[in-house]
Formats: C-alpha cells, structure tokens, sequence
C-alpha cells in the first residue's frame, strides 16, 4: 500500500508570518496537533505542533503573563526543513521512519510542493483497516513450521470451508525459533469446524483455545 492511498490531502497549513495565536486558535478549533507551513508558492518550510506550541507558550502557572508572545511569527518556533514522505512511499517503510525517528507526522511532498500529511493516527487505523479487525470476523492463530508451503496447507482448508480470509499475518514464534505463528482473520463468525478439521491435520491452534473448542 502507498502513502498517497491514506494521506490526507485536505491540509490546514499556515505561513511563517502567521502568529503563534493563529497556530493556536485553528489547532484547537480543527482539534489538530500538527501544522505545516508554507511559503506563497506552497513550498514547505517548516512544520508547527502542538507540543512546539507549549513549549513556546509561557506556563499557565505564571502569575505575571505576558500576551507579546502570542504575537510571535511561527518563524521564530517552528521546525525548519521537516523530515519529508513521498506519494509513492511504501506505508510500511513510512511507519519504520515514525518509529526510529519518534515522530507524529510527516508532511507528503512532490514536486516540491506539499501535497499531504500522514499522522500516527492515520497509520495506527490503515493497520486495523488492513487486518479486517473493522469488519464481523473471526481471529484464529496457528503455530506452524517455518518450510516452503505451510501458508497453502493452512488456507486449504480454509477454501474448503469456503470461508473468506480478510488478512494473514506472520510472525516469529518467541518460544521456537523453527516455528512461525499465522495469525488469520476470516469472514466467519462461528469458525469451530475450521478449528476442528485445522487440527485433524496436525496444525497447533493457539487461539481459540478454550474448554470445548474442539466439540462441534
């Protein structure tokens, strides 16, 4: 899946001579967290976020405040030259750069010019969109042998049971280095006879694993 695919592309954005007031006012009146900002030819030059803001902004504490502050150009406070996506970034190698680089958005541009932004938001719900966890369905986890093959012989049966798989994931199984976990989510409400014949041929299911799971 591409960035451009989840990014949005309806962009609040603000210009460096805009105010530390203006950020502030539209950032609570959208209930947004970042800005981006932009010169007249809608190039990026810098990014604004909420936590930029109160670190700007004087502690609500102080006794004496001093308004002047608020009149202070985003230039002055904003992030220079932000970490950029691009359209056709891969959304998995996106989500890597939020990770190691601990941040919360990321401006999308082309052609130098910004077309996007993508959040943590946006990425924590493609992933929930993609394992079909949105939709009725049923989850099973199987531990399986890391060999060549295995995935046909688990989605067998699946097909034989003409059940819809919405997504399949694989991952290390912690406890067996030789060994994978599939974790597959099927358009199935009750997948008890899918469980049961899964077993019948020898696959460990991890979950469902409860009392009377394997009595139809």
């Amino acid at each position: 899946m591409l960035i451009e695919e989840i990014m949005k592309t309806d962009i609040i954005t603000l210009k460096p001579s805009n105010t530390i007031k203006d950020a502030s006012t539209i950032m609570k009146a959208k209930k947004i967290r970042h800005l981006p900002i932009i010169n007249d030819d809608h190039h990026l030059v810098g990014l604004i976020t909420e936590r930029d803001l109160k670190n700007a902004l004087p502690s609500p504490l102080l006794k004496v405040k001093d308004d002047n502050i608020y009149e202070q150009t985003l230039d002055k406070v904003m992030i220079p030259d932000p970490m950029v996506g691009h359209p056709l970034d891969f959304v998995e190698e996106v989500a890597l750069i939020f990770y190691e680089q601990r941040i919360g958005c990321l401006p999308i541009v082309s052609g130098g010019k910004l077309v996007g932004i993508v959040t943590d938001s946006d990425l924590l719900y493609t992933y929930i969109e993609i394992t079909g966890a949105t939709k009725p369905s049923s989850q099973i986890e199987i531990r399986v042998s890391d060999r060549v093959g295995i995935l046909h012989d688990v989605t067998k049966i699946f097909a034989n049971h003409h059940a819809s798989i919405l997504s399949v994931l694989v991952y290390s199984d912690a406890e067996h280095e030789e060994q994978k976990i599939l974790s597959i989510r099927v358009k199935i409400m009750n997948p008890l006879a899918i469980i049961d014949d899964l077993r019948k041929e020898g696959f460990d299911v991890l979950w469902p694993n409860m009392p009377g799971i394997n009595r139809l």
